[in-house]
């Protein structure tokens, strides 16, 4: 198992679109991907779970990735999502 924390850099944490872009990455792995928060944990392929842990901005999330393909999963999910970050921080 491989994981990863980053901090939420986006304004808009991540809403509907960042959401659904982050399951589309997911579910190109076999490996088990799961999103956390300090209070929950959801299965990153699940965009209704994604949007339940009701991440906002300048919260720390964790990304872990647990079977064949964990790190090269790991490295998309986080490359994506920091891109997400760039595209959406305040000005």
């Amino acid at each position: 198992m491989v994981s990863q924390k980053m901090v939420v850099q986006s304004i808009y944490g991540l809403h509907l679109r960042p959401a659904s872009l982050l399951c589309q990455e997911a579910l190109k792995y076999s490996c088990h991907i799961t999103l956390m928060t300090e209070t929950k944990s959801v299965n990153a392929k699940s965009v209704l779970g994604v949007l339940g842990a009701c991440v906002r901005t300048g919260m720390e999330i964790e990304i872990q990735c647990d079977g064949v393909d964990e790190e090269e999963a790991l490295q998309a999910i986080v490359n994506l999502l920091e891109s997400i970050f760039k595209e959406n921080q305040e000005e």
